[in-house]
């Protein structure tokens, strides 16, 4: 939920509704969960927010890429054969490491 709220960037009213929302949902976080969520993010948002954009950062580093589109041969309802499917692969460079794939 915090990951959530903070890639979001939500402000304080959103936090707030969406931490509402979850504490009436069945399985949902309790009152004092969502109280205790909400002095965390008021206290570290910024930080965390600032984290998060710095990990997923790739310095526009774009080693390769592959594409294709498939269409579905098989299926459990007819309505479905035959349904484009895109499939990407990147390789992407980061600050000098390895390179990975997505």
């Amino acid at each position: 939920l915090l990951l959530f709220s903070l890639s979001a960037d939500m402000d304080l009213n959103q936090l707030e509704a969406f931490l509402t929302a979850q504490t009436k949902k069945q399985g949902g976080i309790t009152s004092d969960q969502a109280a205790v969520i909400a002095k965390f993010w008021k206290n570290h948002r910024i930080k965390i927010h600032e984290s998060l954009i710095n990990q997923s950062c790739w310095d526009n580093i774009l080693k390769n890429m592959n594409w294709r589109v498939d269409l579905k041969s098989q299926s459990r309802h007819v309505d479905q054969i035959n349904t484009p499917v895109a499939l990407v692969e990147m390789e992407l460079g980061k600050n000098g490491q390895v390179s990975f794939l997505l």
